[in-house]
């Protein structure tokens, strides 16, 4: 049985409590045991060597330097990383060696909660398999990315909030290698509520499924 870790807390904005229960559920019916934490101390376990999948629920916040060195670790080793928003991408915001293995971090999200599109740039990939471009409804997220990332979905913004990026595409969803395991992102996601959007939701569970370890 493949196995899951979700450590979810920080910012209480990004619904994470909520969040955790969404991905819980998600994981049973896909056929993993899950563990639940509610401390980055939950990162500095060794056994979450042995995990298949790790997602991540916390935004800001701090984690301490053992934390990040056996999560990046285990994830080097072959454990997948798995998340979305804010709760991954703007995470522990002094630890670069956490970003590094991310592979974008949130600086801005230009008029907050506005309507944009997500364009789909790889539309054979199996996690976008059959989505279209599609309208959305939330903060749209800026973002300083790694050129290594294979972007799956864009969003392009108009300059409407901030004048200067008129016209800058910035990917939304990504897949990526950190050593051995595979890590997944998308930038959707403010609120819980926003997983009963059926694209949005598709999109990171199959993300989710691809980012887990084969065992």
């Amino acid at each position: 049985m493949r196995s899951a870790l979700i450590v979810y807390g920080g910012w209480e904005g990004h619904d994470p409590e909520e969040c955790a229960a969404i991905y819980r559920r998600w994981l049973h019916e896909d056929g993993y045991s899950v563990r639940m934490a509610t401390e980055t101390q939950a990162f500095a376990d060794p056994s979450i060597h042995d995990l298949s999948l790790i997602i991540p629920i916390f935004t800001m916040s701090k984690i301490e330097k053992a934390e990040v060195e056996n999560l990046t670790k285990a994830v080097q080793g072959g454990v997948g990383l798995a998340g979305h928003h804010g709760g991954m991408s703007d995470a522990f915001r002094e630890a670069v060696d956490y970003q590094f293995m991310v592979g974008g971090q949130w600086v801005a999200h230009p008029g907050n909660i506005i309507d944009y599109t997500v364009d789909v740039t790889k539309p054979d990939d199996p996690i976008m398999a059959g989505i279209k471009s599609f309208p959305y409804t939330s903060e749209q997220y800026y973002m300083h990315v790694d050129p290594s990332n294979e972007v799956l979905a864009t969003t392009t913004f108009t300059g409407e909030h901030a004048s200067w990026i008129d016209g800058v595409t910035m990917p939304v969803v990504w897949k990526r290698r950190h050593g051995a395991g595979k890590v997944f992102h998308m930038t959707l996601g403010h609120a819980a509520k926003e997983f009963e959007n059926s694209n949005m939701a598709t999109i990171m569970r199959r993300g989710m499924n691809w980012a887990a370890r084969d065992e």
